[in-house]
């Protein structure tokens, strides 16, 4: 990518907010995922990382900076769309952590190559999308809720997409929506356990699933239309995620969406 991403390898600086905590982080190996993935690290947290075998390259460099910050980091390749290897990867994450305190259902993909809109959509493609983005996310989360003590986290991975969706995307913006009500429902199930729900919202942020969906590698047009007129960093993601994963900073904060979108609205 041109420029490329910062997922915060040089900048970020961790103060001991997750000191001692564990976290799986699916479509960890790169983009949003990395730069949560560091950030956890440099704030004490172990890390398991959930990402596609083909990404395997780019799994290993993040779980490199992690061990950098002297963490553990466990990779789990596997395609979470088949519901029996995510169930699998979440146990195996638990299992391989010791635990686990924070859940981060990060992975997502999108496709906006359609000339013709709707027509062009394929159920082929609607499955892979809504099972990537959605089931995996439901899979995985109803896996591990056993292992979150009180205290713990869940954070999911919305968009700007729920709210102000391109024309594009439609099948991506609708599973985006749905996180976002599937986040203030288990908030609302989980609560008593002392488990916290949340998602963010970013907008336009630099990572590799825009070129590789939307076409071209510079794309010098992306994130202009936002009020601050640029895209976002991964690394500009990080503390949000760290807020809420934080059982000091963020106790009292459930069933909220945190949108990091350059000034779009999110509500």
């Amino acid at each position: 990518m041109n420029p490329v991403p910062d997922h915060g390898e040089e900048t970020y600086r961790g103060s001991g907010k997750l000191a001692g905590l564990k976290a799986l982080i699916t479509g960890g190996d790169s983009g949003i995922g990395r730069a949560v993935a560091i950030a956890y690290a440099r704030e004490g947290a172990d890390v398991a990382l959930s990402y596609l075998e083909a990404e395997q390259d780019d799994a290993e460099d993040t779980a490199s900076w992690v061990e950098k910050a002297g963490r553990t980091c466990v990779l789990l390749p596997g395609d979470i769309r088949d519901e029996q290897v995510a169930r699998q990867v979440a146990r195996d994450a638990v299992d391989k952590l010791g635990g686990l305190d924070i859940l981060v259902n990060n992975a997502g993909i999108q496709w906006a190559r359609r000339e013709n809109g709707l027509a062009d959509l394929t159920t082929e493609q609607m499955d892979s999308i809504f099972k990537t983005n959605l089931y995996a996310m439901f899979w995985i989360t109803q896996e591990v809720l056993p292992a979150l003590k009180a205290g713990s986290s869940i954070i999911n991975v919305s968009s700007i997409q729920a709210y102000d969706p391109s024309e594009a995307l439609i099948d991506y913006a609708a599973t985006k929506a749905a996180i976002n009500n599937f986040t203030v429902n288990l908030a609302q199930q989980v609560g008593e356990q002392g488990v916290r729900v949340n998602a963010v919202a970013p907008g336009p942020i630099w990572t590799p699933l825009q070129p590789a969906t939307k076409g071209g590698d510079a794309m010098p047009e992306f994130g202009a239309d936002t009020p601050l007129g640029r895209p976002g960093q991964p690394s500009e993601l990080a503390g949000a995620f760290v807020f809420l994963a934080s059982p000091r900073d963020a106790s009292y904060v459930s069933g909220t969406v945190l949108g990091v979108t350059g000034g779009k609205p999110v509500f």
